[in-house]
């Protein structure tokens, strides 16, 4: 009877010293893995500061910018930036002019800015500026926006002191007659303006009100011009207000910031030396939405 052997493969048996190396390969390559993932990582982050610096050194310039002049400002070789701004391009975040082949910013990114600055948003970020408003000044801040010909107050603040306004948040008034609405008129364009003037009624709350509309054309000037608006019993005949312009990261004019007293305690003296304490105010504001320079310069185009 013939004894059966075993088949052989031909392989010699490994040693336990390769078994052993065999064993470690897995690990190593997972290792080396983790590393490279670490390196992509911070490939990405840095790829996103870039993309990121580029959509804000964008949305700074209203009539766009060239590959060149991007390249420069945002410290990048014009390769790298323009691959970047490819991809944002494709995104819809950029885009890019047929003729001139500027930059501009796309309709998803002011999409995505309009959801971030809701109301509520808005009120959150601006309460703690008017509280600090507040306590500088002794006097009530306020935060309007923009509502038809109209502005309403989104959110306000008291002073300490003995005497302050009752104004409720969500009044509408009238923007003719108010610092805050100046303010608001101020921003809008030229023909923008010039429709408000030819459908509003300027109707008089105080007999200080503007009622002619040469008048308040070349009040709406003077704003443009100092970046300040005052009202000196025009809408209630015991107050006195002064409100500057709160931009957001496109620099375009979101609300109107200012502070409101009794006209017993706050004289024009007092109006005008407080409006510098309002502007920065303003300021910090405007930088809490994105903006890069001063809010007043938002009117310099309009002068």
């Amino acid at each position: 009877m013939k004894s059966r052997t075993k088949p052989t493969t031909g392989e010699k048996p490994a040693s336990p010293r390769k078994a052993a190396v065999a064993k470690l390969v897995p690990a190593a390559r997972a290792e080396g893995d983790v590393e490279a993932d670490d390196k992509q990582r911070g490939g990405g982050v840095q790829s996103l500061g870039r993309a990121f610096s580029i959509l804000e050194e964008v949305a700074r310039h209203r009539d766009g910018i060239g590959l060149a002049e991007l390249s420069k400002l945002v410290g990048l070789h014009n390769s790298t930036t323009f691959h970047l701004a490819k991809t944002l391009v494709s995104l819809g975040y950029l885009r890019q002019e047929r003729d001139s082949k500027r930059y501009r910013i796309g309709r998803p990114l002011f999409a995505l800015a309009a959801s971030a600055l809701d109301e509520i948003e808005m009120v959150n970020v601006a309460t703690p500026v008017l509280e600090e408003l507040s306590r500088q000044t002794s006097e009530s801040s306020h935060f309007a926006v923009r509502m038809g010909d109209a502005v309403v107050v989104i959110a306000r603040t008291s002073g300490p002191g003995a005497f302050q306004l009752t104004d409720r948040v969500g009044v509408v008034r009238p923007a003719h007659c108010t610092a805050l609405g100046k303010i608001i008129l101020a921003s809008l364009r030229p023909e923008q303006l010039e429709r408000f003037i030819d459908r509003a009624e300027l109707k008089p709350s105080t007999p200080k009100s503007i009622t002619d509309a040469g008048v308040l054309i070349r009040e709406i000037a003077e704003v443009q011009r100092t970046g300040v608006a005052f009202d000196d019993g025009e809408f209630n005949p015991e107050v006195r207000c002064v409100a500057v312009p709160v931009t957001d990261f496109t620099g375009q004019v979101i609300g109107a910031l200012g502070i409101s007293g009794p006209i017993w305690r706050l004289s024009n003296q007092a109006l005008h030396a407080g409006a510098q304490v309002v502007q920065a105010a303003a300021d910090r504001l405007s930088a809490e939405f994105g903006a890069k320079d001063r809010a007043h310069k938002a009117f310099a185009q309009k002068v």
